[in-house]
């Protein structure tokens, strides 16, 4: 487990690089047969790639619980899982559930013995989770690409147009604070959240797919008048501060799954900044 600390935006200025990958990208965030995971100190957040192969994952095996001072990895959190792979079964202690590719789940706070299965051995696994502290348990839930809730953004003209899959989300079901979804851009369209905007109340984490190999997306963050960009690949991940925009822009259409945590989950309860204000 990778743990990455707050940033304070005025020592963010001053990074090249090189800093500003290691502060808030992660580039390997899925390995086959194993279980990644970033611990941030923003806001707690735990993001986690798991990748089952021959063998089913248990995802306590991979918990060191020294730095959660649980018993169990959910005994305080709940957590989202997005499958960005084959069909995978995941199994708790009170029940099972069947993902396939873009289905979502929620797993409440106090699920325990929470194990990864894939089923469709002629695919990759890739279980994309983020987890966050959780004050009261609510029901765990499968949510499939027809059950999560659909919007439609953006125009030709601004080379935006896309579509926004909520899944966890106060219209499709209740969480504590974790709200996630998926974000697909349409053919033609390439930018993301432009005009962009901050959230002081809650952090945000955008992992971008279906990024072609050829192809790359420039992800904008920083204080507004302190742009910086993080040039980002297939299945990698950007932890996004409170302080900082968070906007995209590729050389190609592409997805990402977003998820924020934080004081509230008002969708729209957002800093928005003026285009002449950006720097």
């Amino acid at each position: 487990m990778f743990i990455n600390y707050n940033s304070n935006p005025v020592d963010a200025k001053s990074y090249d690089t090189q800093r500003l990958r290691d502060e808030f990208l992660t580039e390997e965030l899925f390995t086959t047969g194993s279980v990644n995971m970033v611990y941030s100190h923003i806001d707690r957040v735990v993001a986690i790639g798991i990748c089952p192969k021959e063998q089913a994952i248990r995802l306590d095996e991979y918990v060191d619980k020294k730095a959660f001072g649980t018993d169990f990895f959910l005994q305080r959190r709940e957590m989202g899982i997005v499958n960005l792979g084959g069909k995978t079964e995941v199994r708790t202690q009170s029940g099972s559930y069947t993902l396939e590719y873009l289905d979502a789940l929620y797993l409440g706070k106090g699920e325990q013995e929470v194990e990864f299965t894939l089923l469709d051995a002629e695919h990759d696994s890739a279980l994309y989770c983020l987890s966050a502290p959780a004050h009261k348990t609510y029901p765990s839930k499968l949510i499939t690409q027809e059950d999560a809730r659909k919007v439609d953004l953006g125009s030709v003209e601004n080379a935006n147009v896309r579509t926004i899959n909520q899944y966890l989300h106060p219209d499709v079901l209740p969480t504590c604070q974790l709200c996630m979804g998926v974000t697909h851009l349409q053919p033609g369209s390439v930018w993301n959240t432009m005009p962009a905007h901050t959230h002081e109340r809650r952090m945000e984490a955008y992992l971008y797919f279906n990024v072609k190999p050829s192809q790359v997306v420039s992800h904008f963050m920083g204080e507004p008048e302190e742009t910086r960009h993080i040039i980002v690949r297939d299945k990698q991940l950007v932890l996004s501060p409170s302080w900082s925009i968070h906007s995209g822009c590729g050389t190609q259409n592409y997805s990402f799954i977003w998820g924020m945590l934080g004081e509230n989950q008002t969708f729209d309860d957002m800093d928005f900044i003026p285009m002449d204000k950006l720097a």
